[in-house]
């Protein structure tokens, strides 16, 4: 009878260097992914209306973005 809200953050690579390190946040609402960064893609992707929105409004922000899309090398 209440909300779901949780996140996870992970760095894939296949390499022992790291040079191919990919990072991934998931947000999830509900047990459902609403919004995912990915490194690769370099911005936000929304999975639902909601997920949408808010991709949108943070892909419009460079300075967030810088932020997330550093996060690989972190």
């Amino acid at each position: 009878n209440g909300y779901y809200f949780s996140y996870w953050n992970k760095c894939i690579h296949g390499s022992r260097d790291f040079s191919d390190m990919v990072y991934v946040k998931n947000i999830i609402f509900n047990k459902d992914v609403f919004i995912q960064f990915n490194s690769t893609v370099g911005e936000f992707v929304g999975y639902t209306e909601l997920g949408v929105y808010n991709a949108e409004l943070w892909n419009k922000d460079p300075n967030l973005l810088q932020q997330w899309r550093a996060q690989v090398e972190t």
